[in-house]
This record gives C-alpha cells, sequence and structure tokens, in this order.
C-alpha cells in the first residue's frame, strides 16, 4: 500500500453517515477498520468518536480536551455506531459525549470538550533537544537492524522515528532500559492546505488521536527490557489536551515517560511538540499490559 492510498484510507474512516430516528442523541455510523486485527487499534475509534463529537459543534470553538474510555475490545469487519450527547453549549464552550457501539453493545465511551481560543496567560516547557527525524532511521529500518532480517514497509498511514532504543533492543540490553521514550510522527502524504475547511483543526485532532495512541506503551517495555513478543496490551483510558494549532502531516515529538506500573496496568504520560517547539498538546494513557515468559518483576 503507497502512502498516498494509505493516508486517503485514514481519511475516509473518518468519514461519518449520520443516521436520522434513531431515538435520543445524534447518531453517526463509522465505517469498519481496514485491518482485520483483533482487538481493533484503539486509535481508530477515538478519532471516529471524536469526529462525531465534532460534527455537532459550531465553527469557531476547537477542541481543547479528550478522555477516552475503551469499554470492550472492538472487533473489526464491523461498522461503528457513534451516539452523540450534546451536554453543553455556549458562547465560549461545548462539550459533548459520545457512547461508541458495535452491535448493540457500547465498546467505547469518549468525552470532549471544545473551546472558542481567548487572549490569556501563557507559557510552556521546553521542547528535549533530540536529532531530527531525517537523521533518524525509519521504524522498519530499525525493526530490520533488531531482527536480523530485512522487514517490508509496513503499510501504515503514518511514519515514527524512535530517538532511543526499542523495547527489542532493551530486550536483548537491559542496560538500555529507560522510563522516557521519544518519538517523531506524523500521518503518512501530505494534507491539501485547506484540508477540512473550517473543520481543519478538528481533523488534525482526530489524526493526533489516531496516531499517538500507536506509541505510549512501548514506553512501559522500554522501562522493563519486555518487548512485544512478550507482551500484549491495549488502551484502558487515553486522554488527549490539545494547547495549540499543529499540523498531523508535519513532524511532531512525542515526549513519554512513565511514572508507574502496577496491578497489570502500565501509566504513560506524553508532550507533543511541533517542528519549531511549540507544546501541541499533552498526553496521558493508561494500559493493560500482560506478559509472558518469567517478565513483569518489579525494577
Amino acid at each position: 500500500m503507497d502512502q498516498e492510498r494509505a493516508l486517503l484510507d485514514l481519511l475516509g474512516l473518518l468519514e461519518l453517515e449520520p443516521v436520522p430516528d434513531r431515538g435520543e442523541g445524534e447518531h453517526f455510523l463509522g465505517p469498519a477498520p481496514l485491518e482485520p486485527s483483533s482487538p481493533v487499534y484503539g486509535g481508530h475509534v477515538a478519532a471516529q468518536a471524536l469526529a462525531a463529537a465534532g460534527r455537532t459543534v459550531s465553527a469557531g470553538l476547537d477542541v481543547h480536551s479528550v478522555h477516552a474510555s475503551f469499554t470492550r475490545p472492538a472487533v473489526p469487519d464491523t461498522p461503528f455506531e457513534h451516539r452523540v450527547e450534546r451536554v453543553k453549549d455556549s458562547t465560549s464552550f461545548a462539550a459533548r459525549r459520545v457512547c461508541t457501539s458495535q452491535r448493540g453493545r457500547e465498546v467505547f465511551a469518549l468525552a470532549a470538550s471544545f473551546h472558542r481560543p481567548e487572549p490569556g496567560l501563557a507559557h510552556q516547557d521546553p521542547m528535549p533537544d533530540v536529532p531530527a527525524p531525517e537523521d533518524l532511521p525509519t521504524y522498519e529500518e530499525r525493526l530490520t537492524k533488531a531482527f536480523g532480517a530485512q522487514v517490508s514497509p509496513l503499510g501504515k498511514p503514518y511514519d515514527q522515528r524512535f530517538v532511543g532504543p526499542l523495547s527489542f533492543d532493551v530486550e536483548k540490553d537491559p542496560s538500555l532500559a529507560s522510563a522516557r521514550t521519544q518519538v517523531w510522527l506524523r500521518v503518512k502524504g501530505e494534507l491539501p492546505a485547506g484540508a477540512g475547511g473550517e473543520r481543519a483543526r478538528l481533523l488534525h485532532a482526530c489524526l493526533l488521536v489516531y496516531i499517538c495512541d500507536v506509541t505510549m506503551l512501548e514506553t512501559v517495555l522500554v522501562r522493563h527490557g519486555v518487548s512485544w513478543f512478550h507482551a500484549n496490551g491495549r488502551s484502558i483510558d487515553y486522554t488527549v489536551w490539545i494547547h495549540r494549532p499543529f499540523r498531523a502531516d508535519d513532524w511532531l515529538l512525542c515526549a513519554h515517560e512513565t511514572p508507574v506500573a502496577a496491578g497489570g496496568r502500565g501509566l504513560v504520560l506524553g508532550r507533543v511538540f511541533t517542528r519549531d517547539g511549540t507544546l501541541a498538546a499533552t498526553l496521558a494513557q493508561e494500559g493493560l499490559l500482560r506478559v509472558s515468559g518469567g517478565h513483569g518483576q518489579t525494577v
């Protein structure tokens, strides 16, 4: 799958069909995921639900917080129905709740808040000093080096360039373990300058929610030196706060850290910077991580 096709397919996942006469709330039908993986990638469901919420909000109000809860594993080959509840509408704010279901069962819940930007106090932490993404190998090149065998492009709609070791590297060399990871991310391909019209910022927010979900739990495995060969995991809760505009098809640096893992769950906090050092978003995710092969000791 070339990058143009992958991007078009991703954008197609965010094209929702209104469903009339379904009772309380506003209902939208979202396409089933393209990949047959089970459970379905959580970023897919979260991005669609945010797109549904945004469809009901007045122009000029930008999403600034998204709180997602994965209540049941979603399955492939089945469309998602998103029911949007209008919790609040005012001049400055709008709040929405989204219940997402498959086959009549709730699989996901989202709460989103939208705000009309206004003048006020402003500050931010500085961006970490890291190599530029062009100076780093692709994820596939890193896997090729780790496995000693050629790994072909994975056909994903995003590109990722890790600054430090991957969990596969740390499993081989525990001295590389770290509670922090840094990765450059972007959607593959270039979106039109006016992509989405007045909804452009919502589109980029949906894409950010989609791509950032893919890298966060890796940080917990890097902390413990456990690779995905000996672990499986999925998102439980996922929160994104958006501070300033950005483009998801430009490189974004995601700086993650994991302060704790306990009870089979790992917590990861993250900050998202644009290339010019602007802190664009803050992330938090708790995931379920089950390990095998004698791994999982407290470190």
